[in-house]
Formats: C-alpha cells, structure tokens, sequence
C-alpha cells in the first residue's frame, strides 16, 4: 500500500502517529503514512526523528521515493537502530528547515511570474535557491527582479492547492513552466498550486499559505550557464 503523504493536504502537519510497514535492505524504513517530503522536484528530502515506542528516537537524515514512486522511504544516519516491522512509531519533522524551504519554494513560483521564461531547471535550499531560465538575451537586472518580487509578496495573496485529472493538465500544456522537470504524474490527478491573482502551475512541493509568510528576498546572483541558459539565484534580504 502506498505511503499516505500528509504534506500534501496540510504542509504545516509537523509530526504523526504512524506504523512501520516495511525495512529495506540498506536500511530504510517504511511506514503507512507520513508528514516528510521525499526527495522531488528540485526540492530536498526533510530530516528529523522517528520516536519508537519505548520513547528513544531514530535521527532521520532524509526522505526520498522508493523506485515504484509509491513509498517514501526514511533514510537514518548511520549506525541507528531501527524499529521493528509493525511497531507504532511518531514521526517528527525538523520544523525550520522545512518552513524555510517552503518559504523560499513559494518565492520561487513567483520569480516564474517575474520571468516569464521557460524554466529549464531549479533547486530549493534553506538559504539559497535558483531556478534556471531559457532567455536568450542578457540584460536581467537584480534590483528590478527583487523589487518585482517585493510587490508580489506584499499583495498577502492566498496560497491554496486543488487536483485535476492527467488528462486534464494534457489539455492544458501550458499551465507547465518546466521544461527539465516533470510534472508528478501517474497516479490519474496532479496537484495544481495557485497563488491567488498571480500564478496557477502544478507541483507536488510544500507552500505556505500565504505569499506574506515568504519574508523579504532578493535576486542575489544572476549567472549565465550556456548560450541561452540564465540561472536566477535567490537568498534572504
């Protein structure tokens, strides 16, 4: 049975009670559902701990898709010893990162309404992400972007998700930005994101709620990577 992804109806969620289901050979643990984003989509997999029921905690170094992309496999640090199959467990996320890597997913979004550009590629981090442009001109001004990207944030617009059919998002191409990464398909629905009067693009990543909750942000290196290829980077102002 697949892992039941909680992040994906409430992002906030920041630990659940669950039960192991399956350990893997090289020491992964499965359990039937879930508060931890695996590994996808440019965005890291979140870390934290896993409580046994004797209260002793398994540090977990990440989370990423088992290969059927069903299953969210927790990864422990080394040398951590593991629960048994069928034992209830809490799993606890490491709450900081991830909120700063929602934050800085969200702020990205928006810098795909900045530049209105194919995107070619990207990557979420805590105090630095980048999302890399087909624009086949120079010319990007950092101060512009950051200011564009300061009256975006100040609108508070509402952040929400719905869900439409594949086929329904085959109809519409071009609500897909990317042009390297996929959108997360296969299960018959994909996730749409809307920032509320700004932006509509599917993506299976975690948000906040409200573009407010991003803070201030600024374009803090522009790069040129190939004949056509901008890469936009982002930080904290």
């Amino acid at each position: 049975m697949a892992t039941i992804l909680l992040f994906r109806d409430d992002a906030y969620l920041r630990e659940t009670p669950a039960v192991v289901t399956a350990l893997t050979p090289e020491g992964g643990v499965l359990v039937d559902r879930t508060v931890f984003y695996a590994t996808a989509g440019g965005q890291p997999g979140d870390k934290g701990v896993l409580v046994r029921a004797d209260g002793s905690e398994v540090a977990l170094a990440t989370a990423v898709y088992g290969p059927d992309k069903s299953d969210v496999v927790h990864v422990p640090t080394a040398g951590s010893a593991l629960p048994e199959l069928g034992e209830p467990v809490t799993m606890r996320l490491d709450w900081e990162p991830r909120y700063k890597r929602m934050r800085m997913h969200t702020a990205l979004h928006l810098l795909s309404v900045a530049l209105a550009y194919p995107v070619t590629g990207g990557s979420i981090g805590e105090e630095d992400s980048r999302l890399d442009f087909d624009i086949p001109d120079a010319g990007l001004d950092k101060e512009a972007i950051t200011a564009r990207l300061a009256e975006m944030i100040a609108t508070g617009a509402a952040v929400t998700e719905s869900w439409i059919s594949d086929d329904e998002l085959l109809a519409n191409p071009g609500l897909v930005k990317t042009m390297s990464v996929k959108p997360p398909m296969g299960t018959g629905r994909v996730r749409l994101v809307s920032i509320e009067g700004l932006d509509l693009q599917p993506c299976g990543g975690t948000h906040v709620r409200n573009v407010s909750e991003i803070g201030a942000v600024q374009v803090t290196k522009i790069e040129k990577k190939g004949q056509q290829n901008r890469r936009v980077r982002l930080g904290w102002a």
